[in-house]
């Protein structure tokens, strides 16, 4: 709980800073989550289950 209160005086503070920043987070966060998230898809998973 004093976290997310720290966390709420520290961003009402640096409102300005944290705008200012989101651009760049966004583009950061897309390629992230593409690498990250390929591994529920089964990508790179060569297990060929073909029934005989």
């Amino acid at each position: 709980m004093l976290a997310l209160v720290g966390l709420f005086f520290l961003l009402r503070e640096h409102w300005g800073h944290v705008v200012g920043w989101w651009p760049y987070v966004l583009l950061l966060a897309c390629p992230l989550l593409h690498v990250f998230m390929h591994g529920s898809h089964g990508h790179g998973r060569h297990d060929d289950h073909r029934g005989s």
